[in-house]
């Protein structure tokens, strides 16, 4: 069938009266791949290179609403996974939903990006790259996780959860989602989630304050919570950007908290655009000898990670980027990267250069 050809059937079938819309379907993707020379040094990471082609979280989605009167819209979207790099990819694994939408705000169920996370990702540049802030902010990534699947992330979508967003008033707006107990784990805990976020934007100015707290991920009566402030400021081509978050877990060997920052510098020229971000773990504190994700307690258990990047627009939907990474840990620090890790032993630094193109369709 030829292209032409191809592009009428499927115009006809959206139009037939099963199928027909008042609003029209949207089909959206990004395809985002780099080629990585990665290394880790030391502390039994010896010299060894690694080169590499990367997924940076490559999707694929449809989305669309449908006015039904009183002012209402349902809303409805779902986003895949997809690998160019292997061909591998899953239908709903991203942010998917259906909900409905007015002037109270709106709500949905899903499988989808918890407010806490989504109140700062925005403020990486190198998000979701290996170089993305996630390997020391949130403690690691869940790409999509129920109550069980991951334990130890704040940096997560999660499965079966039900969200509200509140309209925006005076350029505030308040999100809120809780992920229900669909889990029964052996040792009788009824894990569950809950996340919230208070996000300012007006003008130049971003600022907001979040919170998450994971209910007996860890055992019965055991609970974890992430709190962080963030906030960006743009001037002109440039923008400052700035985290600060505090991480609390509750575990059988007692507890475990660390405090991390994050800024990040970018600057446009024209097509150009010259980037940094600077993630720093102070080391943990506790009484527990347990590692939850990449966090322990005692000395010289912190890291810095830091990222130096360009990127060059080709079109409005298309760029060409490179960046350097590099993640030093304490001499006990376990920090690795979040996507795409190098199974970093303790006290090692990792490092990487990627030349990389972006394509948003």
């Amino acid at each position: 069938m030829t292209r032409t050809t191809l592009r009428s059937a499927l115009l006809g079938l959206l139009a037939t009266p099963a199928l027909a819309m008042a609003d029209p379907l949207q089909l959206y993707g990004r395809l985002n791949l780099g080629v990585e020379n990665m290394r880790l040094h030391g502390a039994g990471g010896g010299n060894g290179a690694e080169t590499r082609l990367s997924n940076y979280r490559s999707v694929f989605g449809v989305r669309g609403s449908e006015a039904i009167g009183n002012g209402l819209r349902v809303i409805f979207q779902v986003e895949g996974t997809l690998s160019p790099d292997t061909g591998a990819g899953g239908v709903a694994a991203r942010d998917t939903r259906v909900g409905l939408e007015g002037d109270w705000g709106t709500l949905f169920a899903g499988n989808w990006t918890t407010p806490y996370n989504a109140a700062t990702a925005g403020l990486d540049p190198f998000y979701p790259t290996t170089a993305g802030y996630m390997s020391i902010m949130g403690n690691g990534s869940a790409a999509s996780a129920s109550n069980l699947s991951d334990t130890t992330s704040f940096d997560r979508r999660q499965q079966n959860s039900l969200h509200y967003w509140t309209p925006a008033w005076h350029g505030l707006a308040l999100r809120v989602a809780h992920g229900f107990n669909e889990e029964s784990p052996a040792n009788g805990a009824k894990p569950s989630l809950t996340s919230g976020s208070l996000v300012f934007e007006r003008g130049s100015l971003y600022a907001t304050v979040a919170h998450e707290r994971h209910r007996e991920y860890r055992g019965p009566g055991l609970n974890d919570w992430g709190t962080k402030l963030g906030a960006a400021w743009q001037f002109g081509p440039a923008r400052l950007a700035a985290a600060v978050e505090q991480l609390h877990y509750e575990t059988v060997g007692g507890e475990l908290e660390r405090r991390a920052y994050y800024v990040s510098v970018t600057r446009q020229f024209g097509p150009h655009a010259v980037k940094l971000g600077v993630a720093k773990a102070q080391d943990g504190k506790g009484n527990t000898s347990e590692q939850v994700g990449f966090m322990r307690a005692g000395t010289d258990t912190g890291a810095v990670h830091a990222t130096l990047g360009y990127d060059y627009a080709l079109s409005k939907r298309t760029s060409v980027f490179a960046f350097y990474t590099r993640l030093d840990n304490g001499s006990r620090g376990a920090y690795d990267f979040a996507i795409n890790g190098l199974d970093a032993p303790a006290g090692a630094t990792a490092s990487g250069l990627a030349l990389g193109m972006r394509h948003a369709f």
